[in-house]
Formats: C-alpha cells, sequence, structure tokens
C-alpha cells in the first residue's frame, strides 16, 4: 500500500492528534473531538489496540510507510540507550521534517513534495529524496531559481516555525543550518515511545 492520500481531518480525529498540520484537519478535531464513523458505546483498547494507535501517529506525522518505519526502528535497536527515544530522533532527522521544522513550508507533506521536485539543496547538491538523514553542519537552501525563491519566500512568512534549538532558519536568505543532532526532548509529537517499541517487537 502506498502513502496515505485520504482525509487528514478523519486520522487526526481517530487518533485524537494533530499528525497533519493542515488548517482543515486541525480544525476538523478542534469541531469533532471524538472518533469518525458511528458513534456506538465503543469497547476498552485492547495493548494491541493501544500500542497500534501510537505507531500511527509516528507513522502518520512523518509521513512513513511501514517498511521505513520497521528499518528505523531496527536502527533505533542497534543503538545504545532506549530504543523509543532512538526512534523518534531517528525520525527528526529526516530531511522533509527539518525543511518543516525550519519554516520553509507548512506541513511535512508540503515539505516532501518540494524536496521530491528537486526544489532544495544540501549542502550545495539538489537532493530528491526526503529521507535523507541530516548531520550537524548540513546546509539546506533553496535553489537558485527566482520563481522558487518567490514561492518559498510567501510561504515562510505565513508559517509558524515550530520551537527548537537545533535548526538556524535565516529568513531573508532562505537557508537553513543544522546545529546539532535533535534530543528527545525536541520531538514535537506526543506518543508514547514505550508503547511503540512493545508493538514493534511483536
Amino acid at each position: 500500500m502506498g502513502r496515505y492520500t485520504g482525509p487528514k481531518g478523519r486520522v487526526n480525529r481517530r487518533l485524537g492528534v494533530n499528525v497533519y498540520e493542515s488548517n482543515g484537519a486541525i480544525k476538523s478535531l478542534e469541531r469533532k473531538e471524538f472518533p469518525p464513523g458511528m458513534h456506538k458505546r465503543r469497547k476498552k483498547p485492547t495493548n494491541y489496540g493501544l500500542g497500534l494507535a501510537e505507531k500511527q501517529k509516528i507513522k502518520f506525522y512523518y509521513g512513513l510507510r511501514d517498511r521505513q518505519l520497521n528499518r528505523y526502528f531496527n536502527k533505533a535497536r542497534a543503538i545504545k540507550g532506549n530504543t523509543g527515544e532512538s526512534l523518534l530522533i531517528l525520525c527528526e532527522r529526516r530531511l522533509d521534517n527539518v525543511v518543516r521544522r525550519a519554516g520553509f513550508t507548512c506541513t511535512r507533506p508540503q515539505a516532501r513534495q518540494g524536496i521530491v521536485h528537486r526544489h532544495f539543496q544540501l549542502n550545495g547538491v539538489t537532493v530528491n529524496k526526503p529521507g535523507i538523514m541530516v548531520r550537524p553542519g548540513d546546509v539546506i537552501t533553496l535553489r537558485k531559481r527566482p520563481n522558487l525563491q518567490n514561492l518559498y519566500k510567501h510561504i515562510a512568512e505565513g508559517v509558524t516555525i515550530p520551537q527548537n534549538d537545533w535548526i538556524n532558519f535565516d529568513e531573508s536568505s532562505l537557508s537553513a543550518i543544522v546545529t546539532t543532532l535533535p534530543t528527545f526532548d525536541d520531538v514535537g509529537l506526543i506518543v508514547d515511545a514505550n508503547q511503540v517499541v512493545a508493538f514493534l517487537s511483536r
């Protein structure tokens, strides 16, 4: 199955968290703070159901497929320390997430589309893979094309930049520098990482 392209508001309502940041999806959860569908009395969720919901938060928030998430999980298990925290830090280091966190775009899907369409450069090299892992010292810039500069300058003016201390974004030059690796405290998603680890370890 490919990437999810259905109604984003339904996902936010199902998970009870704004994993999608578009205005319509956020308003959908604000208007109806209950899951979609026929609202009969619901059974108490099982441990499997709770773990699945937490996993889905990560999957939709970062725009991952199950295979990609499992690959990150296997990498996280090989890293010393808390596996759940390492998993989320790996997801935070994705290029599309950094482009969003810096303030180039309003949402992660928008950032991913821009990267795939070769709008961005990493250390002076044009890239088209949203899953590239950034490192401290990496510089993210736009290609030197007037139409792209004008487009993203207009977008950046209306973007609320998530608070973070590991990315420096210069709005005047439309460039971002990764100053250090993110920590677990920099993760903006509210998720129970331990439940995700237990679910993916099954």
